[in-house]
C-alpha cells in the first residue's frame, strides 16, 4: 500500500500533446504530482538530478537518447529510481530489453486511466507492472520456452491442474483470465462481477501465491501448470 502522501513524477516524452494528456489524467489523483517534464533522455538526466522524482514515466522512442538508453544511465547513478516505460511497441523483444535494463513497468500508450494510475502505485510500492497485452505476449513466449525445454529433455507436458488447494474456484477463474492478458475491467465483464470485486480477488491471489504482482502470479501459474495458455 502506498504510504507517501504525494508521489512525485517526471514525465519524459518528445510529444507535447501526449505529455499534456498524461498530465491531465494524473491531475485527477491527489497523491500524484508531475514535478518535471523533458523531451528526451538527455534532458531526463538533468531533471532527475534536480527534482529527484519518485517515478519516471519514460517514452521508449525519443531523439538524442531513447528511453532504454536513458533508463540504463539513470539507474546506474540512481539505483533506487523507479522507471515505467511508455511505448507503442508490444513486441516481446522490446519488453524484455526494457526489463533487463532495469525498468519496473512497461505500459502501452493505448493504456486506460486505471492502468496508468495502478502502474504508478504498484511500481512505487516496489512491484512491477506490465500492460495486459504485454503480459500475454510474455506468457506466450514463456510457454514456448517451456515446451522447447520439455521436448529437448524428453519431459512430459506440464499437466494442467487448478490450484484448488490454494485458491477458490473464482480465484482460479480470475488467475486464468489474468494469464490471457485481460484487464480488471475485462475480467469483470467476463465474470459479470464488479471491478472492485476483481481487485479483491487479485489481491487475494497475490497474497496466497506469495508474489508481488500480477506478472509474477501468471508466470508462476504457468510454471506450475495452473493455467491453460492457448
Amino acid at each position: 500500500m502506498v504510504t507517501k502522501e504525494v508521489i512525485t513524477i517526471a514525465l519524459i516524452d518528445d510529444h507535447k500533446l501526449f505529455r499534456e494528456g498524461v498530465k491531465r489524467i494524473l491531475s485527477f489523483e491527489p497523491s500524484f504530482d508531475v514535478v518535471a517534464e523533458a523531451d528526451d533522455g538527455l534532458e531526463a538526466k538533468d531533471i532527475v538530478k534536480e527534482y529527484q522524482p519518485d517515478i519516471v514515466l519514460m517514452d521508449i522512442n525519443m531523439p538524442e537518447m531513447n528511453g532504454i538508453e536513458a533508463t540504463k544511465e539513470l539507474l546506474q547513478s540512481n539505483p533506487e529510481l523507479k522507471i515505467i516505460i511508455l511505448s507503442i511497441h508490444e513486441d516481446e523483444s522490446y519488453v524484455s530489453h526494457a526489463l533487463q535494463t532495469g525498468a519496473q513497468g512497461y505500459l502501452l500508450k493505448e493504456m486506460d486511466t486505471e492502468s496508468l494510475m495502478e502502474a504508478i502505485k504498484v511500481v512505487y510500492d516496489g512491484g512491477s507492472y506490465l500492460h495486459p497485452k504485454v503480459t500475454h505476449n510474455l506468457v506466450q513466449e514463456y510457454r514456448k520456452l517451456v515446451k522447447t525445454n520439455e521436448t529437448n529433455t524428453n519431459m512430459n507436458e506440464i499437466e494442467f491442474r487448478k490450484p484448488l488447494h490454494l485458491l477458490t474456484k473464482r480465484e482460479c477463474q480470475v488467475l486464468q483470465l489474468l494469464s490471457e492478458g485481460q484487464s480488471n475491467r475485462k475480467i469483470a465483464e467476463t465474470l459479470v462481477i464488479s471491478e472492485k470485486t476483481v481487485k479483491n480477488h487479485v489481491s487475494n491471489i497475490l497474497q496466497k501465491m506469495n508474489v508481488n504482482d500480477r506478472t509474477q502470479a501468471v508466470v508462476t501459474a504457468i510454471r506450475k501448470g495452473w493455467v491453460e495458455v492457448f
